[in-house]
């Protein structure tokens, strides 16, 4: 990874009407990884539905901060800030 690679923090709606928060370098990559099973161990119990936002930061430090932060929230609060964020195309959150 070069130190210019730009960092993500993205939050995913899970069942059982969840929210699961992560950072990462691609989400569309780890959107897959979440689905199949290979992702953290929330998303084993609580499978992923859709990417429900996503936010870029230059650093992971500034991404870490972020989700930090955002896990703090409430659901709804969470659901509120994601109706701000861009989302990934349809078709790149199927795996």
């Amino acid at each position: 990874m070069s130190a210019d690679c730009a960092w993500y923090l993205y939050l995913l709606e899970c069942t059982g009407d969840s929210i699961y928060t992560g950072i990462t370098t691609d989400v569309a990559r780890r959107f897959a990884e979440h689905q199949s099973g290979k992702g953290a161990k929330y998303t084993r119990s609580r499978k992923p539905i859709r990417v429900l936002g996503q936010l870029r930061f230059a650093t992971k430090s500034e991404a870490l901060k972020a989700e930090i932060e955002i896990k703090r929230m409430s659901s709804a609060q969470k659901r509120s800030f994601c109706a701000q964020l861009p989302t990934l195309d349809a078709d790149q959150q199927t795996a």
